[in-house]
This record gives C-alpha cells, sequence and structure tokens, in this order.
C-alpha cells in the first residue's frame, strides 16, 4: 500500500505547554486512520499542522509526498477538509454553500448529485442556520467531497451529535472510504473510532501511546471481560479475591467491577458462574449483573493509567 501521510518527530509547543512531543506515524491509502484521545491530548493541533494550517515547531510532514506548507498550493486541490470549528453565515442556503465552494476549484464534482448521495436534496434551499447538527456536518463533508480529493481530514466531525446522528455519520464516513477515499479523523469517542478505523492513534498528553488496529490493541489487553454488578454493604473484593480467572476488583459505591483474564478462564460464562456461587455463599445480595468486552476506553485506561474523561488544558 502506498503512504499518503507521513510524519516524523512533529512537535509543537504552546508557551509552556508541549501539544505535540515528538510523534512519528504514517498512513496508508485507502484506510481509515483515526487519532484518538481525550480533549488537550495533542489531536487538532497534530491535523492542522498535517493539513498545513498550522506550522510545527520541528519535524518533517509530507502529504502525498508533498509538503503542506511549502507547496500547499500544489497540494490544497487534493485535499479536503472538515474543521472542528466550521460554520457558515446564518442564511447562506445549502445550494449556495455548494454553489460557492465549487467555484473555488478548476475541477468538482458534480454537487447536485452530493447532495442526492448525502441525504440533502429536500434541504438544498434551507438556510444552514435552520439545518439539525447532523445535518450541517453532511453539508460539510459534501464540502470537503466537492473537489473530489483523494485524502479527507475530519476533525471531531461528530461532536454534539445524538447518536442516532453519530451513527448516520459513520455510515457517511464508511461511504466516503468505498469512493476510494484515505480518511484521516480525530475523536474522542473512543467507540466511534472502534467502528469506524481500520488503525488507530491513541494520544495522550502529546504524545503517541499506541498504534494498531483496534482489534490488536484491545487484544494485546490481559482482560478480556468484565462483569459489573450492584451490591451494598459487603467488601465484594475481598469476597471474590481468589477465584479463577479473576485478575481485578474494583469497589465504586455500590457498583462491584470485576475484571477476568484470558488466560485465567476464556469462558465468560464461568466466570459469572463463579462470581454468583461465591456472592451465594457469603449471602451477599446482588442485582443488575451483566458482563462487558473489553473497549479502547480499557486500553487508554491500561496505558495511562486513568480514563479518558481526565483532562487537561492546552
Amino acid at each position: 500500500m502506498n503512504t499518503v501521510i507521513s510524519v516524523k518527530d512533529l512537535y509543537k509547543t504552546y508557551r509552556e505547554t508541549k501539544a505535540v512531543d515528538g510523534i512519528s506515524f504514517q498512513v496508508q491509502e485507502g484506510e481509515i486512520f483515526g487519532m484518538v484521545g481525550p480533549n488537550g491530548a495533542g489531536k487538532t493541533t497534530t491535523i492542522e499542522c498535517v493539513e498545513g494550517l498550522r506550522e510545527g515547531d520541528r519535524g518533517e510532514i509530507r502529504i502525498l509526498d508533498l509538503d503542506p506548507i511549502r507547496q500547499e498550493r500544489r497540494l490544497r486541490p487534493l485535499l479536503g477538509i472538515q474543521l472542528q470549528q466550521a460554520h457558515l453565515p446564518d442564511n447562506l442556503k445549502v445550494w449556495e454553500a455548494l454553489d460557492m465552494y465549487a467555484s473555488f476549484y478548476e475541477h468538482t464534482v458534480d454537487w447536485e448529485e452530493l447532495l442526492e448521495e448525502l441525504g440533502l436534496m429536500e434541504k438544498r434551499n434551507t438556510a444552514f442556520r435552520k439545518l439539525s447538527g447532523g445535518q450541517k456536518q453532511r453539508l460539510f463533508i459534501a464540502l470537503a467531497l466537492l473537489n473530489d480529493p483523494s485524502l479527507i481530514f475530519l476533525d471531531e466531525l461528530t461532536t454534539g451529535l445524538d447518536p442516532h446522528a453519530r451513527h448516520a455519520i459513520w455510515d457517511l464516513v464508511r461511504g466516503v472510504q468505498r469512493r476510494g477515499k484515505t480518511v484521516f479523523l480525530t475523536t474522542h469517542y473512543m467507540e466511534e473510532a472502534e467502528s469506524l478505523c481500520d488503525r488507530v492513534a491513541i494520544m495522550d498528553r502529546g504524545q503517541i501511546v499506541a498504534l494498531d488496529t483496534p482489534s490488536n490493541l484491545i487484544r494485546d489487553l490481559e482482560i478480556s471481560e468484565r462483569v459489573i454488578f450492584k451490591a451494598k454493604d459487603k467488601d465484594t473484593a475481598g469476597i471474590l479475591e481468589g477465584l479463577p480467572g479473576i485478575l481485578k476488583v474494583e469497589n465504586q459505591g455500590g457498583k462491584t467491577i470485576v475484571y477476568g483474564t484470558a488466560s485465567g478462564s476464556p469462558d465468560t460464562s464461568s466466570i459469572v458462574t463463579g462470581i454468583v456461587n461465591r456472592l451465594s455463599e457469603k449471602g451477599v445480595v446482588f442485582s443488575d449483573l451483566r458482563t462487558e468486552l473489553p473497549d479502547l476506553e480499557d486500553v487508554f485506561l491500561t496505558l495511562t493509567g486513568r480514563p479518558m474523561g481526565e483532562e487537561r488544558s492546552v
């Protein structure tokens, strides 16, 4: 596969804050590559440096074998960019936005076909301010595809959308890939990265702490599943200690989380059976028992020692 993005030893500092601290990665042609991590991890600074919208302090960036700063004029027609803080004039109609953006390029695709494909044809005469959040994001995707680029950048595309709209946008992104495009996206939703991306780079405090396919990152965890239940006034951690297949037990208020290991017990049901039997033996009353498979949230927690919600300010 051809390498369409190559980043080597990229640094970017704002006063005392190292927003990007010496990261290196490559993006291959035709893949959806995700950069994930909490707000303040350095994702947007990285993607803006790659796009040529911001210049790094040090490092080398090549996009489609071009320098995004020094060869910006040659590179710009080859890229489609959706910015995190994108906005349009409130009274600008959907068709007017597409017609205006089409005038910026020498060659474009038929924007009416884009409207049809992205489900916006019925909104072509609607003002931007009257569009829903999901419809606005569809419009920004259409604008990013207007010049028929080979490489698409999507920065926090689904922030603020409800779950239904978010899943609809995911389907559109997969459709972009099926058109033969390469997609580089940033997100702080681990579920989004796990669902969409062929490979993900997990960022934390300006550094890439892991880079692989979502399935490989999850498989490399020692944890194979979680069992969660509610119990009151009992030391469930002490009660469950020593059961086969259990890695650790955490008590969070009235909720208990049991982490199981693949090596100890590959069958989730056997872990659950052991937990239920032990709790019954000790007279522990419990409720709302369920099992969960590990995900990228667990990968982040394992690598950094803290959950995704703990941010830093940049």
